[in-house]
């Protein structure tokens, strides 16, 4: 049996990393995760042998790692034996008395052992960040290894529970935190690069607001963060936003709160989603400290739409363009000014298009195929505004020409937008975005 589990890993894995998972290392292994599950010897003695397991887990190189989890998948799960026992003796009490301990018992051997290994690391320091980094792990291995599948589908539901909006933090980071928190912010920023010190500073200034989520167990470690300016219009492009040199524009005067960066910091909490709860929190937050303001809304990329228009090179044709997405993306055009003027009219048409009838293969096929699409509009935003040259980055340019979103939020439509959005898949738009996608 171990010969056999040997030669499956070694032919998913390759030889790299075998020398950490010989057959005799993953026999010690699948020992020490059995005494982890059954909790031999107490708690406390779990505890520790769960600490031990993660200090290897650490230690070892990429190939190792992946031999190590893919045990947990394919040894640790429910006992068929016993689930089968526990159904028929849930049947046979069905509508009797012991009903419900029959119904408990089946939970109980429906409960895999590799639960029970996830809860022990868990409750070992630093465990909840152990959990958190160990399926940023399991996420790369599974694009290929689809027998990871049962360990990610519990981990993530046992990482939805234990962050739970409700155990969150919502905290406003300044200048004055932590040295060690404001480099994670350089470090985690996903949306416009923080260049550097100088660049960060402007972005927590007076005028300017940063929020972040945290959980308990990890203090230091936010998980979802929005930088926030706050100013008297709606924001049309990111450079002007992020200008060091630009004058602090003074925040009792505001009336618009522009979300202009949203940024999720832990790849293993990938399909745990507390960004909608994020903003709303923000909202109540600032409109406490600004009774003035009264618009909130997003200067938001759009990371699909280069990618979109080469797949889709008619839709350039219709919309009148005579140059292609590799062409558009080098910006060369627009240091034309007269030709700039016709593109970028044309690019607004193209992306009104792309965000109103391009539409993702998941589901029902009703939701946009963009992601920051989905995001706001499944929250209860409205597609205001499209912005041209919004974001002439290097990056802005080969993700999207340049072209920006204005998303906003009206608090009293947030609620009938998210149910028609969610029912019907029908996307709130204003009158000028409207327009723009009929015309050709």
């Amino acid at each position: 049996m171990v010969e056999g589990l040997v030669e499956r890993l070694r032919s998913m894995v390759g030889a790299r990393g075998m020398a950490s998972s010989s057959p005799k290392r993953l026999e010690e292994w699948r020992r020490q995760l059995a005494e982890c599950a059954e909790a031999k010897g107490g708690e406390v003695s779990a505890r520790t042998r769960a600490a031990a397991l993660a200090q290897t887990y650490l230690g070892l190189d990429d190939g190792g790692r992946h031999a190590f989890l893919r045990l947990i998948s394919l040894e640790f799960g429910p006992a068929p034996v016993r689930v089968a026992e526990a159904h028929e003796a849930w049947q046979r009490a069905a509508g009797t008395p012991s009903q419900w301990d029959a119904e408990a018992e089946l939970r109980a051997a429906l409960r895999s052992a590799r639960i029970r290994i996830l809860t022990q690391f868990n409750a070992i320091p630093q465990g909840v960040k152990f959990l958190v980094d160990l399926r940023a792990d399991l996420l790369r291995y599974l694009d290929e290894d689809a027998e990871m599948a049962p360990l990610d589908r519990e981990l993530e539901s046992r990482l939805a529970a234990w962050f739970d909006v409700g155990f969150l933090e919502l905290q406003r980071i300044t200048w004055n935190s932590p040295a060690a928190l404001l480099e994670k912010l350089i470090e985690y920023e996903a949306v416009h690069e923080i260049r550097s010190w100088t660049d960060l500073k402007n972005r927590l200034d007076s005028d300017r607001r940063l929020y972040a989520f945290f959980h308990p167990r990890m203090p230091m470690e936010p998980l979802i963060f929005v930088e926030v300016a706050l100013t008297d219009r709606l924001a049309d492009s990111v450079q002007a936003l992020l200008d060091e040199h630009a004058p602090v524009f003074d925040a009792r005067r505001a009336d618009t709160a522009i979300f202009y960066s949203i940024s999720n910091t832990q790849a293993g909490l990938r399909g745990v989603s507390f960004g909608n709860f994020l903003l709303k929190r923000v909202i109540d937050d600032l409109q406490r400290d600004f009774p003035k303001l009264r618009h909130f809304a997003t200067l938001s990329p759009l990371p699909g739409f280069a990618s979109w228009a080469g797949k889709n090179p008619q839709e350039l044709v219709e919309a009148g363009l005579d140059l292609d997405v590799v062409q558009l993306a080098a910006g060369e055009w627009t240091h034309d000014v007269t030709a700039a003027r016709g593109i970028n009219e044309s690019l607004a048409q193209l992306a009104a298009r792309y965000l109103t009838l391009a539409k993702s293969r998941r589901g029902d096929g009703r939701l946009p195929l963009d992601p920051v699409a989905r995001f706001h509009l499944g929250n209860g935003a409205r597609l205001e505004r499209i912005n041209t040259l919004g974001d002439a980055s290097p990056k802005g340019m080969q993700q999207s020409f340049g072209v920006m979103v204005n998303y906003l939020y009206e608090l009293d439509d947030l609620e009938q937008n998210v149910e028609s959005f969610a029912r019907e898949g029908a996307i709130a738009t204003s009158a000028a975005v409207r327009r723009l996608a009929r015309q050709k």
